[in-house]
């Protein structure tokens, strides 16, 4: 398995033969293995190279920040690595964030559907037509509007 074709290799790492090239053209992997034949050959330091790259999108780095993922040194630049996957930790804990505030968001719009009644305006669809106004998170009976509410019973 030492000298694999640009389709082995690719096939080895779970991409496709353009996505080897397209990380060639951005300098992530070496534009062309030694040449046998008519055809490029690549060894097990660009399989593991190309591995490196996935498993590292996989934790969310950018294919820039793989690039400088990949120009540290395994022995001298822990430090280095540690902040880099500090910072995406709370890359990462910002999203959920943010998530976490979509969903609360989208939660209320349900809510206040839920329990409006026509010929009120749909709040959800009246939420989204109207960007300056923050999405609802109660029912709308606290609008001056006048809607009808639905009551439990």
């Amino acid at each position: 398995m030492s000298e694999l074709t640009i389709g082995t290799l690719a096939k080895s790492a779970g991409v496709g033969v353009e996505t080897v090239r397209y990380y060639q053209r951005r300098g992530l992997l070496p534009q062309g293995g030694a040449h046998k034949g008519a055809f490029r050959v690549y060894g097990t330091d660009e399989l593991a190279r190309l591995r490196f790259i996935r498993r590292a999108q996989t934790l969310g780095f950018s294919l820039e920040e793989i690039s400088e993922l990949l120009a540290l040194d395994e022995e001298t630049d822990r430090e280095r690595a540690r902040a880099f996957a500090q910072a995406k930790i709370a890359d990462v804990e910002s999203r959920i964030r943010q998530l976490e505030e979509m969903r609360s968001a989208l939660q209320g719009l349900v809510t206040c559907c839920e329990h409006t009644e026509a010929p009120a305006p749909c709040p959800i669809l009246h939420a989204l037509s109207t960007a300056s106004e923050e999405p609802p998170t109660s029912p709308p009976e606290a609008h001056a509007h006048g809607s009808r509410t639905r009551t439990s019973s």
